[in-house]
């Protein structure tokens, strides 16, 4: 004796989720009509819509929905990255929260997934050696990049880049990068 088509079983539930959830128009989309709806509120119709062993529906692949989702994972993937870097160079909440749209508390569990130290107040203030140093290894990068002073994404990555380089906090370096820019520097 054959089981019970489990397509079946996922439909009527769903269906019946949706119906009591006030979602009539998400049933209507997976193809039931207005008399469908209405015969599934006899509970001996579910039951027997429910354990058919054969199949009363089908399913369609959205093809191209699949792969934009499939592509959103190396999105993802590298949101997650960007953070995790970002955070071991010093960000300070309120940049990651610019960026990606964490909160204070996602930040903070972040910072302890990572085992990073709690930070307590704000990072130093640039030397006039460090900020000069800085500046023209800005300057060299943004020509040879062809960074525009409008492009956050890549000035982030540069940022990002500036820090490893020149052992300052992430933070530090994007107050003072966008300084130059709010300056005309750019």
């Amino acid at each position: 004796m054959s089981a019970p088509h489990p397509l079946n079983q996922a439909v009527v539930a769903q269906a019946l989720h949706d119906l009591r959830n006030g979602q009539l128009r998400r049933c209507l989309a997976m193809g039931f009509g207005e008399k469908e709806l209405d015969v599934l509120k006899q509970p001996a119709v579910v039951a027997v819509l429910a354990n058919a062993r054969v199949p009363w529906c089908s399913v369609k692949v959205n093809r191209e929905m699949l792969w934009r989702l499939v592509s959103q994972i190396h999105d993802i993937e590298r949101e997650i990255t960007t953070i995790d870097r970002m955070l071991r160079l010093g960000a300070s909440t309120e940049m990651v929260s610019k960026f990606y749209g964490l909160t204070h508390q996602e930040v903070a569990l972040r910072r302890d997934i990572l085992g990073l130290p709690k930070r307590k107040g704000r990072h130093p203030v640039l030397s006039e050696e460090q900020e000069t140093g800085l500046w023209h290894a800005w300057k060299a990068a943004v020509a040879e990049r062809g960074i525009a002073p409008d492009d956050e994404a890549a000035t982030l990555t540069l940022t990002m880049d500036l820090a490893e380089s020149h052992s300052l906090p992430v933070s530090v370096i994007w107050a003072a990068i966008r300084s130059w820019i709010d300056q005309g520097l750019a």
